[in-house]
């Protein structure tokens, strides 16, 4: 019982904690059509802010995996979430670009620091339902990214950029809560191993981890990209603020009502076929959302949204599942540096929307998730929870 109890207050405390994470991981996104107005920046320079926030958020995570897996760093989990809340806070405050770069990318680390220790975190307390509880912990983080712009859209309707400074509070009260109540897991009574020891271990696996890599990559540039351009062109064609904080909630709630899904179905079905299938319905439903009107456009944004982040948890898992021995290495790959890669190439989706027009940009990133579906069918078709097989054949 007392373990149980434990386990539920964990997991309890991380998740309310990825939420407030991640809602300051949608923040820039929804900052940047105030930028783009008052400060006149194009959408190649507003995209660039997200790039430079995803680019140190992600690329970096590995980095604190590897710590993470030679020692518990459970200050990072607090120390990280304050760091970027008062960072992000102060952004309104400046219009001028170089330094918008530099605070974005700053703010980036605190999130790498979170995710490895909270990813590890949680999963040591999985048991054999690793798919599922991985799951709500990243649906936790997803629903977060989706009441971003229920909070931020409004906000700065109302106060403009200078709104930026009330959002640190969250992030003081995260990091209280996660200061006083984060667990302390025992002193790990493996071996350290060197980073070269590590690298060669995952040898045998790499081949896996660089399809999962790929596909990641690709479902993040079009995750970031959609963040990053929709608002921008819902603000483009005179759409109310209160419509598109609405269209955008539905479509990152319903991502993360697919991602709770996708790890129940994938700890029944396997891996592959969650995230081939979830990928490959994407791209219909996120054209049917372009194609119609009302109703019936609101529900195929919603289930659009949900195919996108259906394989989100299912990844992080997959990656978990072939280099066991370093799970904070994996979240931080999976949940990390391939997002990172991903990120990086919103500035070029950026500079296509300025030669062309946003909503070719759009249209452009929605054949991405019917490229990553079809690539996925290459993984290995093991992997399921409760049997933590890894890529043994």
């Amino acid at each position: 019982m007392h373990e149980t109890k434990f386990r539920t207050v964990t997991l309890g405390v991380l998740s309310i904690a990825h939420l407030i994470n991640d809602m300051y991981n949608n923040f820039l996104p929804q900052l940047l059509p105030i930028i783009v107005a008052t400060a006149g920046f194009s959408v190649t320079k507003a995209s660039s802010l997200v790039s430079a926030f995803t680019i140190t958020s992600s690329l970096v995570q590995p980095v604190f995996g590897y710590l993470v897996d030679q020692k518990n760093q459970r200050w990072l989990v607090f120390v990280g979430t304050l760091w970027m809340a008062v960072i992000l806070s102060l952004t309104g405050l400046t219009v001028n670009y170089g330094l918008l770069l530099i605070m974005a990318a700053a703010a980036g680390i605190g999130t790498a620091a979170f995710h490895p220790q909270a990813s590890a975190m949680v999963s040591a307390v999985s048991g054999n339902r690793k798919g599922f509880i991985m799951s709500a912990f990243v649906a936790s983080g997803n629903v977060g990214w989706a009441v971003a712009p229920v909070v931020l859209v409004p906000l700065f309707a109302i106060y403009g950029a200078k709104g930026t400074t009330v959002m640190v509070i969250p992030g003081i009260v995260a990091a209280l809560f996660l200061y006083i109540f984060a667990p302390r897991t025992e002193k790990k009574t493996i071996q350290k191993k060197s980073l070269n020891e590590i690298i060669s271990s995952m040898r045998p696996a790499l081949g896996e981890l660089n399809k999962l890599m790929v596909v990641v990559a690709l479902r993040s540039l079009v995750y970031t990209g959609l963040i990053t351009m929709l608002p921008l062109y819902f603000k483009s064609e005179k759409m109310d603020p209160g419509r598109i904080s609405y269209l955008l909630f539905l479509m990152l709630f319903a991502g993360a009502a697919g991602g709770l899904a996708g790890g129940f179905i994938s700890d029944k079905y396997g891996r592959r076929p969650l995230i081939a299938g979830s990928l490959v319905l994407a791209t219909p439903f996120f054209y049917g959302f372009l194609a119609t009107q009302g109703l019936l456009s609101d529900i195929f944004l919603g289930l659009g949204g949900a195919a996108l982040l259906a394989s989100f948890s299912v990844t992080v898992v997959a990656a978990q599942e072939a280099i066991p021995d370093n799970k904070a290495m994996a979240a931080g790959l999976s949940m990390g540096f391939a997002i990172g890669v991903g990120g990086l190439a919103v500035t070029l989706v950026g500079k296509f929307a300025d030669v062309f027009s946003l909503m070719a940009a759009v249209r452009l990133l929605l054949w991405l998730p019917l490229i990553a579906g079809i690539f996925a069918l290459t993984l290995n078709k093991k992997g399921q929870a409760g049997k933590n097989p890894g890529l043994a054949n």
